[in-house]
């Protein structure tokens, strides 16, 4: 005979198969009162499981209005959230990790009965394959992004991705160039059309995308500063296009050394010529006047501009590094300045302290614009005579 239950307690029964069925009314998502089971192989067991059911109930916490296994989850994050609201780059990178790794180990996965057991297993699994260090850091970031946002639809109730430590990512990606390095790469850029470009990579710190989206307009001469506020960026079946940078901490206003305003000033000129030469060819999008643009006008490829640097520094003698890497050579050249890290911090506009600290051993320092100005001063004094 079954024990007798409490008022609004739920109830306690024993099934033919011999394990006993706890059912009780609780709220879903969707605000409707439904009646949900739980089961165990002993009377107390059921009774547990069935406390935490009526727990959540207690505590606000509506149940799920459908079974969701992994697989559907992640796909439908990918296409109704993370599509509509982030941009295209970010979904295609998300997207791939999905596609390539998560689908096909845990698709099937009942979403709620996920264990980090499970997501462990499916890590080593994707390291026996072989699968970079990088890569598996970034599969797991994707899960944990994914759950945490099921867990905002209060689809789960915790995010078992966070009990799995994240994969040692080694740093083998090089060092960025020192002061020697970066002057011999400039005097050899010195003639070339993309020279401007160069200086604020690798005087400024300036990612690539952020360097090619830079327009006239957002160049104030006078005052000596300049506001990047666009990115270019390439969308499928689109093109290349220009985009908003992502946080407001990118679009802060920075300072424009002389050195770097004589090379704007020169690519100005020179741009001008462009123009001139192509005549009624120059593609010109509206509200685009970028800097550097394409020799009929246009956006600049990301992946072309870095195969000119690459060419260049091929040429130069110099180490050969990516733009991504070079632009550290900023941080490294402000720390050998022993500029203080939190102005560092601003012209390279690092999220957190911690980003700057890793190429800083003191803090020593005073102004942003003159740790600039002495920045641009250690590079041209080789450069023009």
């Amino acid at each position: 005979m079954a024990k007798r239950r409490p008022n609004g307690g739920g109830t306690i029964t024993k099934r033919k198969d011999g394990r006993y069925q706890g059912a009780a009314y609780v709220t879903n998502t969707e605000g409707h009162r439904v009646r949900k089971y739980a089961y165990g192989a002993t009377y107390d067991e059921a009774a547990e499981k069935l406390a935490k059911l009526q727990d959540q109930e207690r505590n606000g916490v509506p149940v799920p209005s459908r079974s969701w296994n992994v697989g559907e989850w992640l796909t439908y994050w990918l296409e109704q959230i993370v599509k509509a609201n982030r941009e295209y780059n970010t979904y295609a990178k998300y997207e791939s990790k999905v596609r390539l790794y998560l689908l096909p180990h845990l698709a099937k996965k009942p979403l709620i009965r996920l264990t980090a057991a499970q997501v462990r297993k499916f890590m080593a699994d994707l390291k026996r394959e072989g699968v970079p260090a990088a890569t598996r850091f970034e599969v797991l970031r994707v899960l944990r992004n994914a759950l945490n946002r099921a867990i905002r639809e209060e689809i789960l109730t915790r995010n078992v991705a966070l009990l799995v430590d994240m994969p040692k990512v080694s740093k083998g990606e090089g060092k960025p160039w020192n002061a020697r390095e970066a002057i011999a790469f400039l005097r050899t850029a010195r003639a070339h059309r993309l020279y401007a470009a160069c200086v604020l990579v690798l005087v400024l710190g300036l990612r690539r995308s952020e360097v090619l989206g830079l327009r006239w307009q957002d160049v104030d001469f006078e005052s000596r500063q300049f506001t990047p506020v666009k990115q270019v960026q390439r969308e499928k079946g689109i093109g290349l296009v220009l985009k908003d940078l992502k946080t407001e901490s990118s679009q802060a206003a920075l300072p424009l050394p002389e050195f770097c305003a004589r090379a704007l000033e020169e690519r100005r000129y020179l741009q001008d010529l462009e123009r001139r030469i192509v005549g009624d060819k120059w593609q010109q999008a509206p509200d685009a006047d970028v800097i550097f643009s394409e020799r009929h006008g246009g956006l600049i490829e990301p992946g072309g501009f870095s195969r000119s640097f690459t060419a260049l520094a091929k040429r130069s003698g110099v180490r050969r590094i990516t733009v991504r890497l070079a632009r550290h050579t900023c941080g490294t050249l402000l720390a050998f300045l022993k500029v203080h890290p939190k102005v560092a911090q601003t012209i390279l506009r690092h999220s957190q302290i911690s980003m700057t600290m890793d190429v800083y051993t003191h803090v020593v320092g005073s102004d942003q614009r003159e740790a600039t100005d002495l920045l641009a001063e250690l590079l041209e004094d080789p450069l023009i005579g």
